[in-house]
């Protein structure tokens, strides 16, 4: 599976910086699954899970507060208020 540059940030600093195969998060339209590819958009995202897939095929969990998530063609970038890692 092709991956992509993930950044997730939050006031704090940066939370995540990598590779990534695939995002899932809740955005306000619904559920919203980012992979390799995806056009680009900006989008407003409603607290829940988060999750990112990574080349390894593990998965990492987070919750996310909401925030706003940006699809560029080089770079996905998920800005939060908080978010916090399951693990």
């Amino acid at each position: 599976m092709r991956s992509y540059q993930l950044q997730i940030t939050t006031p704090a600093g940066v939370l995540f910086e990598g590779d990534a195969t695939q995002l899932s998060v809740r955005a306000v339209d619904g559920e919203l699954a980012v992979m390799a590819g995806h056009i680009p958009m900006t989008t407003a995202l409603k607290a829940g899970e988060c999750r990112v897939y990574l080349d390894d095929g593990s998965v990492r969990r987070g919750e996310c507060s909401g925030g706003l998530l940006s699809v560029k063609k080089e770079k996905v970038s998920l800005l939060s208020s908080d978010f916090r890692w399951k693990e």
